[in-house]
């Protein structure tokens, strides 16, 4: 870890995997969600250490609450703990997504303005019922304004596929995806992941 030359400025994460872990078990699709807030902790923790200044994390999509309605509540659930367990922590935390619909969670309205805990150190930000084109259709711009330019993207679970992830922030993000599943994270991922960036050509088209 401090051998690293690049630290990236802003890390998205891409959590997938939650619905396939739990059905490998045995389990239905709903209960991987809440397996998959644990890993969220380690992996700010991590970039906290490393001295990354901003991390955001999908939540949940507007196009995912067309799924049935025990995971529409699970994975809502999940996003509600993830976030209060954050509050309080030092971060300046904030929740964005379209709070017009009766899908985003109540208890998270509070967030949808930057909040800062302790130093502030670092910015943690949650996607919760968010959709791209609700983002860049949104008055006044795009409804994620306050979020930076991305410079690494990081996607558990096999997939190469943005998901409409932040898409003005992602232009020039590395994309970097790992094959495990979300609620079977390691460090190791993630220094798996620092380490592919250090060879990545930093032009941002130039």
């Amino acid at each position: 870890m401090a051998g690293y030359k690049r630290i990236p400025n802003h890390i998205g994460v891409i959590p997938d995997g939650n619905r396939r872990w739990a059905q490998e078990r045995g389990m239905d699709k709903k209960d991987g969600y809440h397996y998959g807030i644990s890993p969220g902790f380690q992996l700010y923790e991590l970039c906290s250490d490393l001295g990354v200044k901003e991390l955001t994390l999908y939540g949940f999509t507007v196009d995912n609450t067309r799924r049935p309605a025990a995971q529409k509540e699970a994975f809502q659930q999940a996003c509600v703990d993830a976030v209060m367990e954050l509050v309080g922590r030092n971060a300046e935390l904030l929740v964005i997504g379209n709070t017009d619909s009766p899908c985003f969670p109540k208890e998270l309205i509070p967030y949808t303005k930057r909040v800062k805990f302790g130093d502030g150190k670092i910015k943690v930000n949650f996607l919760v019922n968010y959709g791209w084109d609700w983002d860049l259709n949104h008055e006044g711009g795009p409804a994620s304004g306050d979020i930076s330019r991305i410079d690494l993207i990081i996607r558990w679970g096999g997939r190469r596929r943005l998901s409409g992830f932040l898409p003005v922030q992602s232009v020039y993000a590395d994309i970097y995806v790992l094959d495990e599943l979300w609620p079977d994270f390691l460090p190791e991922h993630f220094y798996r992941a620092m380490d592919w960036y250090q060879a990545q050509d930093p032009t941002l088209g130039g």
